[in-house]
């Protein structure tokens, strides 16, 4: 459907009309939702944040894989940095080009797409494993970095519609918690698999080769993905529920997709979308090398094993604190800086870079566990901030998902970078450089945010 040019600058320049407009500073009203709304929408979300889920079942597992594959075929920590950085350059170029596709075919089709090449992909890495390549795992794990950034434009697409605009930051944080249920079930089961276990006190489950951390998730998003294509609809309208959210404008037209060229040239002239996408990056890089390297660093530092308590605990506790801190950083931006996120995510970047100043001095595997916690808490406050809540903030929901891929992208282009520097850092300094090496990142992102403190809106041309 054409969207015209006309409504389009009313909805995303703020008529005066418009609630947001009107009153830039305030919150508006609580909508008066109908009977059977919440459940409808709580069933919506459960579903796609559990396929979200099964998404980072099959993209974290290679950090659990990462030890035993380099041990296996002889891979330096630059090589396996090299598969990485193949994922995250195709997952960045992949979240520009899909969240396009993504805001004109639907999120619910844009999931069900990035499942089915996940699923094939992960199968098929599994696979590899009888031949070792390193150019074949690099090509297998960059083909999933573009098939996954399917999800998280769809996800945000199909979560607009259901959400008001004053809903959005406390959004994101179930989008984080979504996340790091993810790894929390990552770092449960994949350890479990390599190491063997008892299933429910009575059938013993021998220790399995590494390519089973692969096949086993895949095997999981397929069934979600099935109740996926059942249960999910992209939008309230579509099972009838209509002006859920009446003075939003962003609500106002139940259309939700919308030409390519008129959302490319909207959202890529917008200034506050590049500040965001560069701050996401610094993100990006933390993020990832922590997420992607945290077992390699405690079972070589520290010689942990990940079936031990202190392991299980630190699985446990990353993925928890991580949702607490999506949470909380979401409910704060709506609840008392009325849905502004740069105030709060400054806030969160200046908090961490006095964290990782201070886990350079770690000598004990305590305190490494602590600031290991510390840095997730942090790092995955202004994660949730920047991508979803921003990205719907700057879209709407009829281009939140090509908003999301261009910030998104950013968040793993500079992940690429980081954790290609990290590889070599590790490689020709040693685990003693690994902290001291991530303190730049937060603060780059933290004066990024600075630049627009005291702007209202994210909107191009709003203040």
């Amino acid at each position: 459907m054409e969207f015209p040019c006309s409504r389009l600058l009313f909805v995303y320049n703020a008529g005066p009309m418009s609630s947001s407009s009107a009153s830039p500073g305030l919150r508006t009203a609580p909508a008066v939702l109908p009977p059977g709304f919440r459940p409808r929408r709580g069933l919506n979300w459960a579903v796609v944040g559990l396929m979200y889920t099964s998404y980072y079942l099959c993209r974290y597992n290679f950090s659990y894989a990462n030890k035993a594959i380099a041990d296996e075929f002889g891979f330096t920590k630059s090589d396996m940095s090299t598969i990485l950085s193949w994922n995250f350059v195709a997952y960045g170029c992949g979240q520009m080009l899909n969240g396009l596709i993504t805001d004109r075919i639907g999120g619910k089709r844009a999931m069900l797409i990035g499942a089915a090449g996940t699923i094939g992909v992960n199968l098929l890495f599994g696979a590899a494993s009888f031949w070792g390549l390193l150019s074949l795992f690099s090509l297998l794990w960059g083909i999933n970095g573009y098939v996954q950034s399917f999800g998280a434009p769809g996800f945000i697409k199909i979560n607009s519609s259901w959400f008001s605009e004053n809903e959005r930051g406390t959004f994101a944080g179930i989008f984080g918690f979504m996340i790091n249920l993810g790894r929390l079930l990552a770092n449960k089961l994949l350890p479990a698999l390599l190491a063997g276990f008892v299933f429910l006190g009575m059938w013993h489950v021998p220790a399995q080769h590494w390519r089973w951390l692969f096949w086993i998730p895949a095997g999981v998003a397929t069934l979600v993905a099935i109740v996926l294509a059942i249960v999910v609809k992209d939008t309230p309208e579509e099972i009838g529920y209509k002006n859920l959210f009446p003075g939003e404008a962003d609500h106002a037209d139940p259309d939700v997709r919308t030409e390519i060229g008129t959302v490319f040239k909207i959202i890529v002239s917008n200034p506050i979308v590049w500040i965001m996408a560069g701050a996401y990056a610094c993100t990006g890089a933390i993020r990832q090398s922590i997420d992607q390297w945290f077992p390699v660093y405690f079972q070589e530092v520290h010689h942990l094993e990940m079936t031990g308590p202190k392991f299980q605990w630190l699985g446990f506790l990353i993925p928890f604190v991580a949702s607490a801190g999506s949470l909380l950083s979401g409910w704060i931006s709506d609840r008392f800086f009325h849905s502004r996120r740069a105030p709060v995510a400054m806030g969160i970047y200046v908090i961490e870079v006095v964290v990782i100043v201070a886990a350079t001095q770690v000598t004990t595997v305590n305190w490494a566990l602590f600031f290991f916690v510390t840095i997730a808490f942090t790092v995955n406050s202004t994660h949730s901030l920047l991508g979803p809540a921003a990205a719907m903030d700057i879209g709407g929901r009829k281009m939140a998902a090509f908003a999301s891929g261009v910030i998104d992208a950013f968040q793993y282009f500079g992940a690429a970078i980081g954790i290609k520097g990290l590889g070599w850092v590790l490689d020709h300094k040693g685990w003693s450089w690994y902290f001291p090496y991530l303190i730049p990142f937060p603060i780059i992102g933290g004066l990024m945010m600075y630049s627009i403190l005291h702007r209202k809106s994210l909107k191009k041309g709003a203040r």
